[in-house]
């Protein structure tokens, strides 16, 4: 699959039509409180949905209830597998380098710190983890599971965004095109999988090609459900890497937004790290992560632990040889992995569920191991230099 300039510019103008039209007569009908309030109480999939629920949105929940028919559960059984092989290292990767990569994407930045609630980093994070979390249980598609609900009301507060941004003439659309458009949920779908990967990779994670192509592979299936176009989403790692670094040239640099953000992002995790001896780790970590241009970009500070991180990924080799060579000591590992994710998104929460909702406003403030033995280890697809646009 190619990438076309022009191509790229019709996904910077296109939304998600179903969630885009069902929030449109939600608001239209002043309906929105009245769904918030309701859809609270829906928290699991193949609850009865409540009386009064106004029509569009009952349609709407009815239509997204069920994943896409082209999913191959035995791939995303491997990507549940890995991920709990994993879990630590990509809660990891998602919050210094995911993150990150977000704000390093100036209408990207810029919408997320015009959008409600995200004056609170901690929210964004927490709703993330807590997403992710869903995502990978063994239930996560099953009636009773707290993925499906999730995913729904995540494509709503999306669409709400855009309806919000455009009518209150908040966005520029001619030069920004449509408020979180299907170009940039692609890149963020890239910054959760590919972005992901390539972290892993750096820290010297071993990975299995299986184990990497199964996480891309349910990442293309949670994208489905968020209302992004997987037609014109790479189908593969490597035309993946072409398409994000075509996105990432035409679209990273540096702005005040993207900087304030990555400013919250530190403090809140500095607040999360025990004493003040360990804070430059968070700001070590981020620039080895997203690499220095871009920590730049984002004023990253750079501190005395830049050259001690470097040493992190020898240390993590070592940890994942032992992890591959003893069953015991892997299930413990894992185990231990298990237990700092579920500490970090409870330090976020406070031990509350978060929960999914429309904004009606917006603010300016405001334990198993892989039963899959790994076989060639995986190594992110090269980068690839765009051919240069040839005149009409």
């Amino acid at each position: 699959m190619t990438y076309s300039e022009a191509a790229l510019d019709a996904l910077r103008h296109a939304g998600d039509e179903l969630a885009d039209a069902t929030v449109a007569t939600l608001f239209e009908r002043g309906e929105t409180g009245l769904f918030n309030t309701l859809m609270r109480y829906v928290s699991t999939a193949g609850a009865p949905l409540p009386e009064g629920l106004p029509e569009v949105a009952r349609e709407y929940l009815h239509a997204t209830a069920t994943p896409p028919t082209w999913v191959d559960w035995e791939t995303m059984e491997r990507a549940r597998l890995f991920f709990i092989d994993n879990n630590v290292h990509i809660s990891t990767a998602l919050s210094f380098a995911s993150m990150p990569a977000c704000y390093v994407v100036p209408r990207v930045a810029r919408l997320l710190s015009a959008t409600h609630g995200l004056a609170y980093p901690a929210r964004r994070m927490a709703e993330t983890g807590q997403f992710t979390v869903y995502l990978m249980r063994p239930d996560a598609f099953e009636a009773g599971s707290r993925f499906i609900p999730a995913a729904q009301k995540v494509r709503l507060l999306h669409a709400a965004v855009r309806h919000h941004l455009v009518r209150e003439d908040r966005w520029d659309v001619a030069a920004d095109g449509t408020p979180i458009c299907q170009e940039d949920m692609i890149g963020g779908q890239m910054f959760f999988s590919l972005l992901v990967l390539d972290s892993l990779h750096r820290l010297n994670i071993h990975m299995s090609v299986e184990g990497a192509e199964a996480y891309y592979y349910a990442w293309r299936v949670v994208g489905a459900m968020l209302g992004v176009d997987q037609d014109q989403v790479p189908g593969d790692l490597e035309s993946a890497r072409a398409f994000l670094d075509r996105y990432m040239l035409r679209s990273m640099g540096p702005s005040e937004e993207g900087a304030h953000l990555t400013r919250q992002l530190i403090d809140l995790y500095e607040d999360v790290v025990p004493g003040t001896f360990f804070d430059p780790i968070v700001s070590a970590l981020i620039r080895h992560l997203v690499g220095d241009t871009c920590a730049d970009w984002l004023q990253v500070p750079r501190t005395a632990w830049d050259t001690v991180v470097r040493a992190v990924p020898h240390l993590l080799g070592v940890l994942e040889t032992i992890e591959d060579r003893a069953p015991l000591a892997g299930r413990a590992l894992d185990r231990l992995g298990h237990l700092t994710t579920l500490f970090e998104l409870s330090s976020l929460t406070r031990g509350r569920v978060m929960h999914y909702a429309i904004p009606e406003e917006l603010r300016k403030d405001f334990g198993v191991s892989s039963a899959v033995p790994p076989t060639r280890r995986w190594t992110p697809p090269p980068p690839t230099v765009p051919a240069t646009p040839t005149a009409p």
